[in-house]
């Protein structure tokens, strides 16, 4: 019986690894290839498809607005502001923080589910282009091994100008310069730190809140960020006082 019950396991497992490594070689090899995106933007990708495909299934039509421009028309205080919210060593790592992995790892072990993200800003970005927004293992595997392709391919300012580009920044509204238009009514390169750091602050669920918001875990996030620019260098003193939060 014992006997039994080890094969039955073994078995249970074999075809768990299967599944996974099934799904996994599904995602990519369905892929274009991904120098191509070092002189070529996108058209769309598979979050900007997800949300038609929601769209669609409430009736609703779906117009995503996006204006892609290069990385030199980006304000830099964005640059700084999403860098400090969402990947400090991105210049350090090559695609993958395997310190904040582990820990991610530990957390998700304790709690039993996937309860802390790890994603750096390049398993974000092979997230936004090419996979589901679902988190399971396998697309987690996935945006490991692409985000590794893609920093191996591209460069580390052509990253975060597709990254910047592309995110998801409200309903409908997709990269920086909509964000900025929408929200601050000028182009991307005219943000100033305290707009930088609202458009950073919530990119964590930038569907559910808005810039603005009243919420009390995005006015810390907000502090957080501006504290992490400041202890960084890259807000002065006097910017740092002189922000309305």
């Amino acid at each position: 019986m014992k006997k039994k019950i080890l094969l039955t396991a073994a078995a249970a497992v074999q075809l768990l690894g299967l599944s996974v490594a099934g799904s996994l070689a599904w995602d990519l090899s369905h892929l274009p290839r991904i120098g191509d995106l070092r002189h070529r933007n996108p058209v769309t990708t598979a979050l900007m498809e997800q949300r038609a495909a929601q769209a669609a299934a409430k009736g609703r039509t779906f117009r995503p607005y996006q204006v892609f421009v290069p990385y030199g028309q980006i304000s830099p205080y964005l640059v700084r502001a999403v860098l400090a919210a969402e990947d400090a060593g991105f210049y350090r790592h090559s695609g993958v923080d395997y310190a904040e992995l582990s820990e991610a790892l530990k957390a998700d072990w304790k709690r039993k589910r996937f309860a802390r993200g790890a994603s750096t800003i390049t398993m974000q970005l092979a997230k936004n282009l090419y996979l589901s927004q679902r988190k399971t293992l396998t697309r987690k595997l996935s945006e490991y091994f692409l985000a590794r392709r893609i920093d191996g391919e591209l460069s580390k300012t052509r990253i975060l100008e597709l990254y910047l580009n592309c995110i998801e920044w409200g309903d409908g509204i997709f990269g920086c310069e909509a964000a900025a238009r929408t929200y601050f009514g000028c182009p991307a390169s005219e943000l100033d730190p305290g707009q930088s750091i609202r458009l950073a602050a919530i990119i964590v669920n930038p569907r559910r809140w808005g810039p603005f918001t009243g919420s009390k875990r995005i006015a810390n996030r907000r502090r957080w960020i501006a504290g992490r620019m400041l202890a960084a260098g890259q807000l002065t003193a006097e910017e740092h006082a002189a922000l309305p939060f």
